[in-house]
């Protein structure tokens, strides 16, 4: 083998690894019993030692260094390829591995008592858990700031949204931050003057919430013969290749919020089923990044999902799978309760004109922490008084608050400024996708999303890493990621319609 397929056979063997990962993930987060998880953290462990030590073999940057004088000779899915292999082998490289070890440690600590501390509102138990684990991502940035020549947050950041830049979020966080609140009063205000939206009375059985989760899948086309679908404490996209598994919760008070939960996974598992199936055990093969991947679930949610086409049709496949009957359950209705837009408390549940301003909290609070300059146990309190600032709304608890999201003890920090950036894109590939195909709205309007599936696998799905983050938005909308496709949404839906 020459050196650039030395270079496919390592990233092979690291797939085949990260396969068993996202299994054991699974399982940690659906069926695994508490009791094992002490014992699932060596294993996982053991499983991150064993790829950084594949990653950082010094024969892979001789690899490296021999494949890219043979570039010339590489076709343009091997040089994007050998470009991602680079890039991760830069990120393996610069951390230690007993740093890598005794981050998934402390991760698995912190979800553990995530688990238990946010049903009892009892923050100070995870507390030092989260202080231990934020500890060992803040060194970690530091290693890869100084040798990338960035922010540390920019370091974290970079693991989700290969560059991106702390420039270009606050340009974008900021004019949407700029936008949000006078929009959202109109809307509030229009939505006054409108007909009484009517909230369907639960209680809402948990196997009727399934059967009807289901079903709505069916028509999503979800691929049940490779994927399926379970119940965990925060809603997740996971798996392996070939084996998509999501997760929602139910309420049984409200039917709806575990409903889009489950459009929204199944559109991050329709994204890893159409990955190029040629490079699925390299690194070009995989999603492009999370930006793209938020684009993509809330695409799905927000765009297609929200619409009053698609609502219409699954208005009699909601309303004979609960056994709804009345003025609520009446298609008009159910329409409005989907446009319905009040600020909560609960990211995950939130509409799309309040969703971004979740996501600029906990971004500012991030680079606080990041940077040092709020602690851990400043967080409630700095939640609860940004949740004032930009929603209006104070937690009445921290399980409401500060701890309603997994990401932070599982280690994502970074993570969440790519699902208001995905948002943005979303609207832009949504509105790309409309221009080129007309047949999409009318497919909504009878369950068929083959015009819009077709258009994302052509242009976003099947490509890959072929391109990088911005390149792929701008070849896939004609424009660089920006805020005016979200807004033109947002007001042809809540204000102008």
């Amino acid at each position: 083998m020459n050196a650039y397929q030395k270079l496919e056979a390592t990233h092979k063997r690291l797939s085949a690894l990260r396969n068993a990962e996202g299994i054991l993930f699974w399982d940690h987060e659906t069926m695994m019993p508490s009791g094992a998880a002490e014992a699932r953290a060596e294993v996982e462990a053991e499983l991150s030692v064993m790829q950084h030590e594949i990653q950082t073999d010094p024969a892979t940057a001789d690899a490296i260094a021999e494949a890219e004088q043979q570039r010339e000779q590489l076709d343009p899915w091997q040089q994007a390829n050998l470009r991602e292999i680079k890039r991760l082998y830069r990120h393996a490289n610069a951390v230690p591995a007993d740093l890598v070890e005794k981050m998934v440690h402390a991760r698995h600590e912190a979800t553990m008592v995530w688990r238990e501390a946010r049903p009892a509102n009892d923050f100070k138990r995870l507390a030092p858990k989260l202080k231990a684990l934020f500890d060992l991502k803040r060194e970690e940035a530091g290693i890869k700031a100084e040798l990338f020549g960035i922010t540390p947050y920019e370091a974290l950041l970079d693991q989700y949204d290969p560059g991106r830049r702390e420039v270009q979020i606050d340009a974008i966080f900021d004019d949407l931050a700029g936008f949000l609140p006078n929009f959202l009063q109109q809307v509030l205000e229009k939505q006054a003057q409108g007909p009484a939206i009517l909230q369907p009375q639960g209680p809402f059985a948990l196997d009727k919430q399934e059967a009807l989760s289901r079903a709505v899948m069916e028509v999503l086309d979800f691929p049940f013969d490779r994927g399926r679908l379970d119940v965990a404490a925060h809603p997740f996209s996971g798996g392996a290749d070939g084996d998509n598994r999501i997760t929602t919760r139910y309420e049984e008070s409200d039917f709806t919020a575990s409903l889009m939960a489950v459009v929204h996974e199944v559109g991050h598992a329709l994204y890893e089923d159409g990955r190029p199936k040629d490079w699925l055990s390299q690194p070009v093969g995989n999603s492009r990044d999370m930006t793209l991947h938020e684009s993509q679930s809330l695409l799905l949610e927000m765009q297609a999902g929200r619409s009053e086409a698609f609502i219409r049709h699954l208005a009699p496949i909601i309303r004979d799978t609960l056994g709804g009957s009345g003025p609520a359950w009446e298609a008009d209705n159910l329409v409005r309760l989907q446009h319905k837009v009040a600020p909560g408390l609960i990211r995950v549940y939130a509409d799309e004109v309040t969703y971004p301003l979740h996501v600029i909290l906990r971004y500012k609070l991030e680079k606080a922490i990041v940077a040092d300059d709020i602690t851990i146990d400043d967080l409630p309190g700095a939640w609860n008084e940004m949740m004032q600032r930009y929603l209006g709304i104070t937690p009445p608890s921290d399980t409401d608050g500060v701890m309603q999201d997994v990401h932070w003890p599982e280690g994502l920090f970074g993570y969440f400024p790519t699902y208001s950036l995905g948002a943005m894109a979303a609207a832009q590939i949504f509105a790309a996708a409309n221009r080129a195909v007309p047949e999409i709205m009318p497919g909504l309007a009878e369950g068929n999303l083959k015009p819009l599936y077709g258009w994302l696998d052509t242009h976003i799905r099947s490509q890959g890493c072929l391109y990088l983050p911005d390149e792929l938005i701008e070849r896939a909308t004609g424009e660089p990621l920006g805020t005016a496709a979200y807004k033109a949404a947002v007001t042809a839906r809540y204000l102008n319609n």
